[in-house]
């Protein structure tokens, strides 16, 4: 009784009921008017044509538009209708000026950094050039004087947080996709409050979607009551014109200006295997301490300002190290976001496949792929680039998983290689070639994370977390599947009926 209760007490099931009742009183209305049929069903053919010739006129990947153009052309009644409630992106005005006003300053007022960039170019021009592209389409500098720390687990993440956020000083920024009531969250929040006592400034991001069967209704507002300033970015609002595609992904810590963490791992005990539905759930976390922590501020600040409507002075939280850090390389924490053209998540792991030349790896908790990145993936490997991706042994979401998997004999014939992580579910999303450049964040080798959300992850070169990467990569190979063709062979049904099926309606997803 207790689970049934709190499954239609859920604000999924409220506001998928809410939906549905709106679209029965749509159908109702029209079937009132039945005498006026054909006109009705003229002007609904009329809409669902113009916008399948806006999707083709639209400047964007073909797979995307061919996943909406498909069920609207089935399904011509209905079929513009729904695009409009789930596919079309409105931005506000008040929104897009937001928008623009910190995109404004990420761009104008930021530091270039062209000294610490020529530095790289004698070293690495790849490199270097890589470093440009995300500044031009993210904003933000690269840096050195940084310490990087990688984390394979959830657990020794959360401790080494936890020891953070007790020496906070002026404040401390969260930034989650997840957040979730237990052990993990509890602890974090009993020191919030006791911070916020002592004078610390606390603000707090979570998406709503993304936590809308973790936390209670109106939790943003329980947790403003205890002195903590808090957002549920992008609310779920049960109406027609529901957009559930652009939300916030990122995980973003940032402490006094001087330390930041970002990565897979979600503030919920699953993350830390307290809880194991999926097996050992196997994450990956990065702490930075140093110059490149500015990034991580401005990231954060723009979602608050976004989200608050507000236009406060960055420089306020930026921290200056009056000694330098004993950190190696460069480091680049960037971000990504669905209201540009520019796909900056996808092109970064792109140009990383072009630069290897040794080898390649990945890990990813779904492998929901364009023909660009699968395309790249086969060209590296058939060029004799050492190609390993890493997937979950077990999955979190059925359809999802089989759509990796289905993925996985064409990849396999070109010769690259596809492991299984046996021990349970991996949601590390980490990218690492020839122990010089890897990327650390929270982008999935999927279409949510290239084109729907609000995406951040951290270039590294010659960083020490390049090479704890490579170990944990090494030790994971070693515990996981490999796939073979005859594996692949012996799934008939997911790989040569039900994939190609789901693949067609794979932006979606």
């Amino acid at each position: 009784m207790r689970k049934f209760l709190q499954f239609v007490l859920n604000r999924v099931f409220i506001t998928a009921l809410i939906v549905l009742l709106q679209v029965a009183f749509f159908l109702l209305e029209i079937f009132q008017w039945a005498n006026h049929y054909v006109e009705i069903a003229l002007v609904l053919r009329i809409l669902s044509i113009l916008i399948v010739l806006y999707l083709v006129w639209k400047p964007n990947n073909p797979a995307v538009k061919l996943a909406w153009i498909v069920p609207i052309l089935i399904f011509p009644l209905f079929g513009g209708i729904l695009y409009l409630a789930f596919g079309h992106v409105i931005i506000s005005r008040k929104l897009r000026d937001n928008i623009k006003l910190t995109d404004e300053f990420l761009r104008d007022d930021m530091p270039d950094n062209e000294d610490i960039l020529r530095k790289l170019a004698a070293k690495d021009l790849a490199a270097a050039n890589q470093s440009a592209y995300l500044h031009k389409f993210s904003g933000l500098p690269i840096w050195e004087n940084t310490k990087t720390v990688y984390y394979p687990d959830g657990l020794p993440y959360w401790r080494q947080l936890l020891i953070d956020l007790r020496s906070a000083e002026k404040f401390i920024f969260l930034e989650y996709f997840i957040l979730g009531e237990g052990a993990m969250w509890n602890e974090i929040l009993m020191i919030l409050e006791e911070k916020v006592k002592q004078g610390v400034e606390v603000r707090l991001i979570y998406d709503d979607v993304g936590s809308v069967f973790k936390l209670p209704k109106g939790y943003d507002q329980y947790i403003e009551q205890k002195g903590i300033q808090c957002v549920a970015f992008n609310k779920l609002v049960p109406i027609m014109a529901i957009i559930l595609n652009n939300r916030d992904h990122r995980k973003i810590v940032v402490i006094d200006g001087k330390i930041g963490y970002t990565g897979g791992i979600n503030l919920s005990d699953e993350y830390i295997n307290y809880e194991t539905v999926y097996g050992h759930w196997k994450d990956a976390g990065i702490r930075i301490e140093g110059d490149a922590v500015w990034n991580f501020t401005a990231m954060f600040l723009q979602i608050w300002n976004i989200s608050r409507g507000k236009t406060e002075n960055f420089e306020q939280y930026r921290h200056f190290f009056t000694e330098p850090v004993e950190g190696r390389g460069y480091v680049q924490p960037y971000g990504d976001t669905p209201f540009d053209e520019e796909t900056v998540g996808e092109n970064l792991y792109l140009n990383m496949i072009g630069y290897a030349r040794e080898y390649f790896y990945a890990f990813t908790p779904y492998l929901v792929i364009d023909n660009e990145m699968c395309t790249a993936l086969k060209l590296a490997a058939k060029r004799g680039v050492d190609v390993r991706i890493v997937t979950p042994g077990t999955p979190d979401k059925k359809m999802i998983y089989w759509l990796t998997q289905s993925n996985y004999q064409n990849l396999i014939e070109a010769g690259v290689k596809i492991y299984q992580y046996t021990p349970g579910f991996i949601h590390s999303k980490c990218v690492l070639c020839d122990d010089e450049i890897a990327a650390v964040g929270t982008i999935n080798f999927d279409y949510r994370s290239f084109y729907h959300h609000f995406e951040c992850g951290i270039f590294l070169y010659h960083a020490d977390a390049v090479m704890e990467l490579k170990q944990d990569m090494k030790a994971t190979f070693l515990v996981s599947e490999e796939i073979t063709i005859d594996w692949c062979r012996k799934k008939f049904m997911k790989m040569n009926v039900i994939g190609p099926l789901l693949k067609l309606f794979s932006p979606l997803l």
